[in-house]
């Protein structure tokens, strides 16, 4: 998305023109001699153009989303840092009036999306999303963050968007090649997560879903509490979710089966004090440590 930003804003600027990246996700665009009202038209422009531009990140199709704002100096003595903090204001006040619907659709694309390729149901998600909001509120989430939770639940498997339909459809044991390719959607997750504003702060939660208390999961093998709170929990009622559920492949557990299989796993899969929690507080049922079964 960076990219075609780029390339938008490049396509419309002329030979005197300075156009730069200041931030993540944010660019500036200098227009030496230009008045109030061309800077608006050309605005405009640009942001017709933009919703007119779509991409294709891992199979699915997003409208690229641009906020733009505007200021203007109209004395050589104004303070330039000013003038960029109104264009700032503007193009905030922007991304305010556009970000509900634009989101909305950016959401509504993606799952439509991961639900068609990745073969996980829609009940799976909400499941696991009802799941990780009760962990989240037991440990006292603020609401930003039973937010960012929320989100990572619902979309923890975006990177399976580019995994081979035949792959994650296969009901028999994976081989090595194909298992290789199973492991590499966190990164890819990652990516696209990184790829657009709504889901940057998600990013390091997808890319470390499948990471292990001990140090032993991927792609990158950290351990602990170097493994982000939130993939810690949706490492959990993710694996929880997917014992219980029919599924092809799977020997349906009862509740009480899967609480148990994630106990004998605290400590070595998962966080044994979130373990604990969920088992004990969220499902109601005893959780005995690996050592005294």
């Amino acid at each position: 998305m960076l990219i075609e930003a780029g390339k938008l804003l490049k396509k419309y600027s002329r030979s005197e023109d300075i156009v730069a990246r200041i931030g993540g996700d944010e660019f500036c665009m200098l227009l030496p001699k230009t008045d109030a009202d061309t800077a608006k038209s050309l605005v405009q422009k640009m942001h017709e153009d933009s919703e007119r531009t779509s991409i294709d990140i891992a199979g699915t199709i997003i409208k690229l989303s641009i906020s733009f704002g505007q200021g203007t100096m109209l004395a050589t003595d104004e303070d330039l840092g000013e003038i960029i903090n109104l264009a700032e204001d503007s193009m905030r006040r922007s991304k305010l009036f556009n970000r509900d619907s634009t989101r909305s659709d950016l959401m509504a694309s993606i799952r439509a999306t991961l639900l068609e390729k990745s073969h996980e149901t829609a009940e799976h998600t909400q499941r696991m999303t009802s799941l990780a909001k009760k962990i989240g509120k037991e440990l006292h989430f603020s609401d930003h963050l039973l937010f960012e939770l929320e989100l990572a639940a619902d979309l923890h498997d975006i990177g399976k968007m580019s995994v081979d339909h035949r792959i994650l459809a296969k009901s028999g044991k994976l081989n090595d090649e194909e298992w290789a390719e199973i492991r590499k959607h966190p990164e890819v997750g990652y990516r696209i997560a990184q790829s657009t504003s709504e889901l940057m702060p998600i990013a390091e939660y997808i890319l470390s879903h499948h990471e292990r208390w001990d140090g032993s999961g991927y792609p990158q093998g950290i351990s602990g509490e170097q493994i982000p709170l939130i993939a810690r929990i949706i490492s959990i009622v993710d694996a929880y979710d997917a014992m219980t559920e029919e599924r092809p492949y799977n020997i349906v557990k009862t509740e009480k089966e899967a609480c148990k299989e994630i106990c004998s796993k605290a400590g070595t899969q998962f966080d044994p004090a979130l373990v604990k929690l969920f088992v004990e507080k969220i499902m109601g049922h005893k959780c005995q440590s690996p050592a005294q079964h």
